[in-house]
């Protein structure tokens, strides 16, 4: 209880003090406007600045932090803004590079589908890949490009780097590719100096093709291509690469080497190809 006493005391004695300070400031105002009594004013002033001051600087003290919390909220909340508006500006500006890089890619490979050296005289039909196969399994895609372009079915179908697959179903507006890849391809290559010939077989998308038929005893080495053999009655023409040879086993036993390749299209990415307006000899 005594505390209470004196802290209520306490509060009663400043309320007094500064009401007595408000009377005097009013009556030093009063005699100053009326010009009388210089000397006394100028030291009454002094006086009450002096006493004054404790007040002001605990109402400093007590509203500057009000002040720099509204001050730093502001500033806040527009650096928030700002920041936001710069993330949006950066995230355009990535999306115009990659769209930009985009139209590149796209430009090199047509440029290369327009260059392709083992085409030879053989015309082409440029046709985008519209959708992808549903499975791994069954590797196909379907392009842009139909019957009303000059496209028919067992049409080849090449990528800026080789071999891709071939046709097997038109209609006017688009077609249906199926990709070497595919576990029902088959393709007749040629490799080495002495042209071996060889079987490639589709194990699905993303997968490396088996090369069966190569008997034991022929040299190989990884990276070796193998092109088609363009054998009578063969499916596609002469020369094109088709894969690469990333690895080959033999035991004493076996009738045939184990021979695998990566097709050197881009398959799983490939975006256009080019349809050679050339068929099978029936």
């Amino acid at each position: 209880m005594p505390p209470r006493r004196t802290r209520r005391s306490r509060r009663s004695r400043r309320g007094l003090t500064i009401g007595i300070l408000v009377v005097a400031s009013i009556a030093i105002i009063t005699l100053d406007y009326r010009g009388d009594a210089h000397g006394t004013i100028t030291w009454a002033k002094r006086g009450a600045h002096d006493a004054l001051a404790p007040v002001q600087r605990g109402v400093d003290d007590a509203t500057r932090p009000i002040g720099s919390f509204l001050s730093g909220a502001v500033h806040g909340s527009a650096l928030e803004k700002q920041n936001a508006k710069l993330a949006r500006q950066v995230s355009a500006l990535e999306r115009q590079v990659l769209a930009q890089q985009a139209i590149d890619n796209t430009l090199r490979t047509l440029d290369r589908l327009d260059r392709l050296p083992w085409v030879g005289g053989i015309p082409t039909v440029t046709a985008e890949v519209t959708a992808l196969s549903p499975s791994d399994f069954d590797a196909t895609v379907q392009l842009d490009k139909g019957s009303r372009a000059g496209v028919a079915v067992g049409m080849p179908v090449v990528g800026s780097n080789g071999l891709a697959g071939q046709v097997i179903e038109v209609w006017s507006s688009g077609c249906t590719v199926r990709l070497i890849t595919d576990a029902r391809s088959t393709v007749g290559v040629r490799f080495g100096p002495a042209g071996n010939l060889a079987l490639v077989q589709g194990s699905g998308l993303g997968r490396n093709l088996a090369v069966n038929l190569v008997t034991p005893g022929i040299t190989l080495s990884k990276g070796e291509v193998l092109t088609t053999s363009g054998l009578q009655n063969a499916q596609f023409p002469p020369d094109i690469p088709v894969a690469r040879i990333v690895s080959y086993s033999s035991t004493p036993s076996a009738t045939q080497q184990t021979v695998t390749a990566r097709p050197l299209a881009s398959l799983a990415v490939v975006s256009y190809v080019d349809i050679l307006q050339w068929l099978p000899a029936q």
